[in-house]
């Protein structure tokens, strides 16, 4: 897996910032895309590319696709389409604003900042509601495996798909619910981070239980806290050697596989969703060989 941008596998960095991108009306991108592989490594700042642009590049890439919208009772989980997306990351704030100030001024020719949200770790890797995320994520050789694209072609080996949204938590609502109907909401006890055997059908844990799935639907998690001057949440990022893992999990928490939501409903809401195509690194630098630059 030398070929996959690092950020994608390391752990998660005690800071972060989330930009993205539109395409400007009549814009030709090229240039700017190449100025911005080559400064970016894969690890301090991670890019995805969406469907939106590979439309304008006249480019495919096999498994890219439009983000799904479910709406149901009680779920509205949108998709909004975007060009281009960079994870800027590392353990100093004030550095990761300078380096997204200078990605946005390098892009500004063709592509418009459509979204900027600003991300951290909160304890040991916790939620904002005090429950661990991300505790069946597959480690080591396995992560890459559910993560990365193993492919031989120059360009395609190495890359990974991502799946993105951004979650808005009620934390009044969530606080008031007795501590028991909150574990079973997640499907885990807060105090000891382990799962509830009888949880109901709607914990978050029953929805998304990876093995659960024909086939299995392993992703690996890289989700972080956000928060600005009035809300807050988790910003939701799932890797995948393919979308559909994470599109299985998607449609069985919106209830459209067997009609029972996830009862993350209850409390919190998806504000955005996107995929996109998180190209291999090459010397050190973002490979966009397969869509010809």
């Amino acid at each position: 897996m030398k070929n996959a941008q690092p950020g994608i596998l390391a752990p998660i960095p005690r800071h972060a910032r989330y930009l993205t991108f539109g395409l400007k009306q009549g814009a030709r991108p090229q240039a700017a895309l190449r100025a911005l592989a080559a400064i970016a490594d894969g690890e301090s700042c991670v890019v995805g590319l969406g469907a939106v642009l590979l439309f304008a590049l006249q480019k495919r890439i096999e498994g890219l696709r439009p983000f799904p919208h479910h709406k149901g009772e009680g779920v509205d989980v949108p998709s909004t389409p975007a060009a281009l997306w960079c994870w800027l990351r590392g353990e100093d704030r004030g550095d990761i604003v300078l380096r997204a100030r200078a990605i946005e001024k390098i892009l500004a020719p063709a592509f418009e900042t459509s979204g900027v949200v600003d991300g951290f770790k909160h304890g040991r890797g916790l939620d904002l509601t005090g429950y661990e995320d991300g505790t069946e994520n597959p480690k080591g050789k396995k992560a890459a495996e559910a993560a990365i694209v193993r492919d031989k072609r120059a360009g395609i080996g190495g890359a990974s798909f991502a799946a993105v949204q951004q979650w808005v938590h009620d934390f009044e609502k969530f606080a008031a619910m007795p501590r028991k109907q909150q574990d079973d909401t997640i499907g885990r006890r807060k105090t000891d981070n382990k799962e509830i055997g009888n949880a109901p059908p709607s914990a978050h844990v029953k929805r998304t239980t990876q093995e659960s799935f024909s086939p299995e639907a392993f992703v690996l998690r890289r989700s972080m806290p956000w928060a600005d001057a009035t809300r807050a949440g988790l910003v939701f990022v799932a890797f995948g050697k393919s979308l559909d893992a994470f599109e299985a999990q998607l449609k069985r928490m919106a209830g459209a596989e067997d009609g029972t939501t996830d009862a993350l409903f209850t409390f919190t809401r998806p504000v955005t969703g996107v995929f996109l195509w998180c190209p291999p690194v090459r010397k050190g630098r973002i490979d966009l060989r397969a869509i010809g630059l």
